[in-house]
């Protein structure tokens, strides 16, 4: 008998004090700014307008501060997955990009061509991030059938998973998704037959359409080209 798909609510966490500055965090655990708390209850507040079923979220304490919200207006209690972790990013943990390319031009540009072929020093293999997120969205997805279920995470690591699931290269992750926005909601269906992505970067303001975001032109904020940002992480 077919199982009824879940509905997987993916949501990165608020800006932290480092995404403010363009740093990468990876697993360092790094707390919320006021900026990221008011997205976490923006959060709160359209996961408690839109129906929520169950709440999951990675180990880090930015996701679950981001999920807290969420699971006070829902009466909901959130479950942790350490698969769900953002990447590590090695010696770049702590760095913005720009930081690492004055001193290894090379290694940056190799990692701008092809950030999985040529990830950071001492980080993490991308690939290996990639397959512990998916098989974790998948078992997560295989035990609520037919529910929604608002899942907590990080930027890259959610990238890469997308890539994971839709059959995309994972060297094109940042080029494909540019980058996901703090407390935005992208909501995808996983069954037996796969994945299909629904939407995109949605923000959770008040009255926001459901509906997929348009790729970022070459050179907006957080576009692979663009130069750093304050306030848009990588």
């Amino acid at each position: 008998m077919t199982r009824s798909p879940a509905t997987l609510l993916l949501a990165r966490h608020g800006q932290t004090v480092w995404h403010a500055e363009n740093r990468y965090a990876g697993v360092s655990d790094i707390a919320l700014t006021d900026e990221g708390r008011r997205q976490a209850r923006q959060l709160g507040d359209w996961a408690a307008r839109n129906g929520v079923d169950a709440i999951w979220t990675s180990t880090l304490s930015r996701a679950i501060e981001t999920a807290r919200p969420a699971c006070e207006a829902l009466g909901l209690t959130p479950r942790r997955a350490h698969e769900l972790r953002e990447c590590d990013f090695g010696e770049v943990e702590g760095r913005t990009l720009a930081e690492f390319a004055a001193g290894q031009p090379e290694r940056a540009r190799e990692y701008r061509a092809d950030p999985v072929a040529h990830p950071f020093p001492g980080a993490e293999d991308p690939r290996a991030a990639a397959a512990r997120g998916a098989a974790a969205l998948r078992r997560i997805a295989a035990g609520h059938p037919g529910q929604r279920v608002l899942v907590v995470a990080h930027n890259t690591l959610l990238r890469l998973v997308l890539c994971e699931l839709l059959s995309i290269p994972l060297g094109a992750y940042r080029r494909v998704f540019p980058r996901l926005l703090n407390g935005a909601v992208s909501e995808l269906r996983i069954g037996e037959q796969g994945g299909a992505l629904l939407s995109l970067n949605v923000p959770c303001a008040p009255d926001t359409l459901n509906v997929p975001c348009a790729p970022e032109a070459p050179g907006a904020p957080g576009a692979p080209d663009a130069p750093p940002v304050p306030g848009v992480s990588p």
